[in-house]
């Protein structure tokens, strides 16, 4: 994704660009249309005001409060209580890239055109993002919307804190050492600012992005596993995926044999064995429907990332209609299944890690090591493996089934969605360092393997990109940068795109 360098917003927003921004800095800017909604919306606002009109959260207090009517001359002094009041969220600081995800989904969630700020506060977002200003968003105490949202704001108004350049610095010095000056909201801007499902969709659009690519390397790393742990590819016969007709199931068997093609390994391995144990023989069933899982939430959060979750919206007839699209049930949901099709990759992984390292179980030495005994070998990475899955597991605890009212009972539901989406960050996390634990067996195990015999097209590129980059265990060495360094070229795709480039197509999802 360091390739995209910029991103115009106009109603379409995909989750490879969403990473750009977020993680890699790419540049945004708005198109004519992005702002001719802003301004047309803008207007619906500013004639309620003129007339007078009751509006939630413009001319009224906030959530139980609502009953309470804002003189015209209190409403900016509304906008600006609400972003401090609200900034509550607590503990260690979000990372950066996931205030920057906030702050683009807000801007696409703007851009929409009917939550009624004015082009300035888009610009403030915009401007921040594209030089380098990160508000300090502590991490814990939402329920779905609302706190962390509100520390972002507060930076664009001056309040708070930020990092810029590098520092942690009051947020008003680093507007000023950016070229900026602070935010001074309007009518129903601060409400806009704190509200809806921002901060959900955002952290689910980071998760869902680095899930994906997990899921598709989990079969390229499984294939490497599979070729050295002698797997039978009798079992992916197409014959055997049509009775089932699941077609993740069809497509990850697919996936394998195109990894291992032309692998002298797997025709050696024919007519030793009736058949694997099921980590081998299950890898299109289990990743398959991990697979149904994923895709499924995926279809959800890009339909978010398009969305506006504002309350009230300003329609182009002039209504104000409050609503409840602030509800983060869709993403909530999504990112729970996620976590816990993730942690259904992550135990299969950790089983054909174990296979490997078991000498009864793969036919090389103990723990992948020439000298049992003397050296440890590959012994200590399956704890991490068992202690990260383990961590999995509770992860896997759904968070959107919990509901505590709030607001005296105005909100007497919430989602419990960020915490859904938070957790699956996490997870996505957890899940690529099992698999890269998993890798790094499959790599060292390859010194027990005559190298005349031939691995497979996809393996065998994916072997070579290993070899260039981390150590042969002759004998113990510091494993942990090594470890890391595996996880890195999950996380960045190099591993996946290597294998597809070898195979010559992308694997499919």
């Amino acid at each position: 994704m360091n390739s995209i360098k910029s991103v115009e917003l106009n109603r379409e927003l995909s989750l490879e660009q969403l990473a750009a921004v977020a993680r890699f800095g790419a540049e945004v800017s708005f198109s004519e249309e992005y702002l001719a909604r802003v301004k047309r919306a803008r207007k619906v606002v500013e004639k309620k005001i003129a007339e007078n009109q009751v509006v939630y959260g413009t001319t009224t207090g906030f959530g139980s409060l609502s009953n309470r009517v804002i003189s015209p001359e209190d409403t900016e002094k509304l906008q600006r209580n609400i972003v401090l009041t609200h900034a509550v969220s607590v503990g260690e600081p979000l990372k950066e890239e996931g205030v920057r995800a906030i702050m683009l989904i807000a801007l696409e969630s703007y851009g929409l055109g009917v939550s009624g700020v004015r082009p300035e506060v888009c610009e403030q977002y915009r401007d921040m993002l594209n030089k380098g200003i990160t508000p300090f968003v502590p991490s814990h105490g939402s329920v779905g919307y609302l706190t962390l949202e509100a520390h972002i704001a507060c930076a664009a108004i001056g309040e708070g804190r930020a990092y810029y350049k590098g520092k942690l610095m009051p947020a008003g010095e680093a507007l000023a050492e950016a070229g900026l000056k602070p935010l001074v909201l309007s009518y129903k801007e601060g409400l806009s600012l704190t509200n809806g499902n921002i901060s959900v969709t955002a952290l689910s659009g980071l998760a869902m992005y680095d899930l994906l690519n997990c899921a598709k390397t989990a079969d390229v790393v499984a294939a490497v596993s599979f070729e050295a742990l002698h797997g039978l590819t009798s079992a992916y016969d197409e014959r055997i995926m049509k009775v089932r007709g699941q077609s993740e199931q069809t497509l990850t068997a697919e996936n394998i044999l195109k990894l291992v093609e032309g692998s002298d390994i797997c025709a050696s391995s024919i007519g030793t064995h009736l058949q694997d144990a099921l980590s081998l023989r299950c890898i299109p069933q289990a990743h398959g429907a991990a697979k149904r899982i994923l895709n499924d939430a995926a279809r959800t959060i890009r339909a978010e990332l398009v969305s506006c979750g504002d309350n009230p919206i300003f329609t182009e007839e002039g209504d104000a209609l409050s609503n409840g699209n602030p509800d983060g049930g869709f993403s909530g949901l999504a990112m729970d299944s996620c976590c816990i099709a993730a942690a259904y990759l992550a135990k299969m992984s950790e089983r054909r890690n174990n296979r490997f390292i078991d000498e009864d179980l793969s036919g090389y030495p103990a723990y992948l090591v020439k000298t049992p005994g003397l050296n440890s070998g590959l012994m200590i990475p399956q704890y991490s493996q068992a202690g990260m899955l383990n961590e999995m597991r509770r992860l896997a605890v759904p968070a959107s089934v919990d509901s505590i009212p709030t607001s005296a009972n105005q909100e007497d539901y919430v989602s419990m969605a960020f915490n859904a989406a938070k957790k699956a960050g996490e997870t996505a996390e957890l899940l690529e360092y099992i698999l890269a634990v998993e890798l790094f067996s499959g790599f060292q195990a390859q010194q027990f393997i005559p190298e005349d015999m031939k691995r497979g097209r996809g393996t065998s590129a994916v072997l070579e990109l290993l070899r260039q980059n981390i150590h042969v265990m002759d004998e113990d060495y510091y494993l942990h940068p090594d470890i890391e360094k595996v996880r890195e070229m999950i996380r960045s795709r190099e591993i996946s795109d290597c294998a597809e480039n070898a195979v010559g197509s992308e694997l499919a999802l």
